[in-house]
């Protein structure tokens, strides 16, 4: 076990994330997958990551921010690499000199695109019902009736995002699925981009030109409800730092939310709330010993969690816990803690080593 003083370490499994993408590519037959590594990767480092993906065969990234884009050109030289958010006014040249995509989202983005240089690429970002990013039907009409609007840009993709993929019989996908295919009727013929990480599993009606995934890359299940067809790809071990035995009747943590029914022997481990380790997850999960579940007691605090290791006598300072790994997924700490995976997984602090296993 590697992380040298640290209260926790995150191994990240680049053989899983690459295996993912493989699957992801077999489901999607109708054109490339592309490797979404915002978020610093989900949280899991997108530099190793694209790397990884890049040395399998990836040609297609996408980030949120051009800084994120910035950040790991290098390590994909020649593929395309495309901004999700927009582009920001005045940093148009950043775009141009480091050849990144931005996804045109208004027509005051495609205005200063164009006048940027001849013929750049990039991406025209449709809202089919997200409302967030995109073209909306007013501007969208506009571009019908003015196709020479677009005459100055090379259209690598037309791209929209859906709302509701995880929830496949949710009627929003279908919805969504026409207001696309009308919208790329209006505008010149380019190549499309439609499904997420769960639109990939919508079907072949959800196929397209190019696939944009990113949860089920790092294991997040695109299927809820169904066998998770993506492998794990993250383990999360905390140290313990200390043991200590107490008596029936003693309380542990902040406000003596938990209080021992009977003798019981306590391990204070070095991963809290800074860590990303959810206060929401106070009394609601497990770490994992050996396979064994030890239960959450008491407040989960910034730097520290405590668990219950009764009758777990190997356990001693400078063991290890599993919170996140093959005994209890991202999606079933996401679960205790009422939120989504990708919240999990970005929230892991940057003081929590990463360790990478080589794909």
């Amino acid at each position: 076990m590697r992380g040298n003083a640290a209260g926790g370490v995150v191994h990240v499994d680049l053989t899983a994330i690459v295996g993912n993408w493989r699957l992801l590519c077999a489901r999607h037959p109708s054109g490339p997958v592309a490797g979404v590594v915002k978020g610093d990767g989900y949280g899991l480092g997108a530099g190793p990551i694209a790397r990884a993906l890049y040395d399998a065969g990836c040609r297609h990234f996408f980030v949120a921010l051009l800084d994120e884009a910035l950040a790991i050109r290098k390590v994909v030289p020649d593929a395309m690499l495309g901004v999700l958010g927009g582009l920001i006014p005045g940093s148009e040249a950043d775009y141009v000199a480091h050849g990144i995509v931005p996804a045109l989202g208004s027509l005051a983005e495609i205005d200063a695109w164009t006048a940027a240089g001849p013929r750049l690429p990039a991406i025209l970002h449709i809202d089919t019902g997200m409302a967030r990013l995109g073209l909306d039907a007013r501007e969208l009409a506009v571009l019908r009736q003015d196709h020479a609007r677009l005459a100055g840009i090379e259209l690598r993709y037309i791209m929209t995002h859906l709302v509701s993929s995880e929830a496949a019989h949710d009627p929003l996908n279908q919805c969504q699925r026409r207001r696309f295919a009308e919208a790329c009727a209006m505008l010149p013929p380019a190549p499309r981009s439609f499904a997420n990480s769960s639109g990939i599993f919508l079907g072949e009606d959800f196929g397209s030109d190019l696939a944009r995934p990113g949860a089920a890359l790092y294991g997040i299940s695109p299927t809820p409800g169904q066998p998770n067809p993506m492998r794990p790809a993250v383990r999360l071990m905390a140290r313990v730092l200390s043991v200590r035995d107490i008596p029936a009747g003693a309380s542990v943590g902040y406000n003596a939310t938990w209080t021992a029914a009977r003798p019981s022997r306590i391990a204070t481990t070095g991963v809290g709330y800074a860590d990303g380790w959810h206060r929401a997850l106070s009394g609601r999960c497990n770490a994992f010993f050996d396979g064994a579940p030890v239960p959450l007691v008491g407040r989960v605090s910034m730097d520290l969690t405590t668990f219950d290791i009764t009758g777990h006598p190997a356990i001693a300072p400078g063991a290890w816990l599993e919170l996140l790994g093959p005994h209890q997924t991202v999606d079933d700490v996401a679960a205790a803690a009422g939120t989504n995976g990708y919240e999990i997984l970005t929230s892991l602090a940057l003081r929590l080593p990463r360790v990478y296993e080589a794909a």
